[in-house]
């Protein structure tokens, strides 16, 4: 029991922190805004690059564990937009699907796969992070791209610039290739990366918890129930098949698991609300997502112990 909850009480217990700093002590908006924007565009790249840049990419199954990646992030989209479909969703109610669908909250990943996976299990959470951004940045950008509000044309020029801004995405590329050309960090930055990204991971999560609410739930209920069983239970089955059938080791195989079965990224919002989505709808998903991965985490972790990493706990 101990060991389960030092996995699971410090993330949700830095959502819950957050949320009650949110409303009982620093109710200023700007405030969680100002934080979100260091976590996002300095802290979080910190821990990419670092995270990345720590590991031998060159021992790592990259080529199977990216499969096993994006061809589970294929299905997740093809299902979404299906869905989407069932529920005959309007483009933007279809984005804030497709978003709810195929992303993730990584700072809860890093918290999660350094605790269960060990050691490496920060190194592999970067490297994952590295296979799942770009992939989902693009998908999700195309997604967007295809509204009527852009004329319901596509527009590579507009598509390209996106993703060229996005920090995360830079900084998955800038830690491959300080990996690949240079071994790995040099001395002195190295270590102030590294700290740099360990706060991200406590800051995030606490915006995180501070932009949850439970007030933007009771709409759609039925779709936004589907949405969370394709992501928090579909997603990390079609991981698991996937990398079974690939015959990744243990450890690849875990975080490729944990990270599809994490809830979507709280910054799918900001994304909808910037880019014509559905933005309730959004908070909705973002908000039973998190609540719902309190039960079916654990769940994860315990038949991650019992079928694949060895040892247990």
């Amino acid at each position: 029991m101990g060991f389960y909850l030092d996995i699971f009480l410090p993330p949700f217990g830095l959502l819950l922190l957050g949320a009650l700093l949110r409303r009982l002590l620093l109710p200023q908006e700007a405030v969680w805004a100002g934080i979100e924007r260091l976590v996002f565009w300095a802290l979080m790249p910190a821990l990419l690059v670092s995270g990345i840049a720590a590991v031998d990419v060159s021992a790592l199954p990259l080529g199977r564990m990216g499969l096993a990646i994006w061809l589970s992030l294929l299905c997740g989209a093809a299902l979404s937009l299906g869905l989407a479909r069932l529920f005959r969703a309007d483009h933007p109610a279809t984005t804030s699907v497709f978003q709810g669908g195929i992303r993730f909250n990584n700072l809860m990943g890093f918290a999660l796969a350094g605790s269960v996976l060990g050691a490496g299990g920060t190194g592999f959470g970067a490297v994952a992070t590295g296979l799942i951004v770009p992939f989902v940045q693009t998908l999700t950008t195309l997604v967007f791209a295809m509204g009527p509000g852009q004329g319901g044309r596509f527009s590579a020029r507009r598509v390209l610039r996106q993703l060229l801004l996005n920090p995360l995405l830079l900084a998955c590329i800038g830690g491959f290739l300080v990996s690949g050309l240079l071994g790995g960090l040099p001395h002195g930055l190295r270590p102030l990366l590294q700290a740099l990204g360990q706060a991200s991971v406590a800051l995030g999560l606490l915006c995180v918890g501070a932009a949850l609410s439970l007030g933007a739930l009771g709409g759609r209920l039925p779709l936004q129930l589907a949405t969370s069983l394709l992501k928090l239970l579909v997603m990390p089955a079609i991981a698991l098949g996937f990398g079974t059938w690939l015959e990744l080791d243990p450890l690849p195989l875990a975080t490729a698991v944990v990270f599809m079965a994490l809830p979507t990224a709280t910054t799918s919002y900001v994304m909808a609300r910037a880019m014509g989505g559905d933005a309730p709808l959004m908070a909705a998903l973002t908000s039973l997502e998190h609540l719902l991965s309190v039960l079916t985490l654990p769940c994860w972790i315990l038949l991650l112990q019992a079928l694949v990493l060895p040892g247990g706990p």
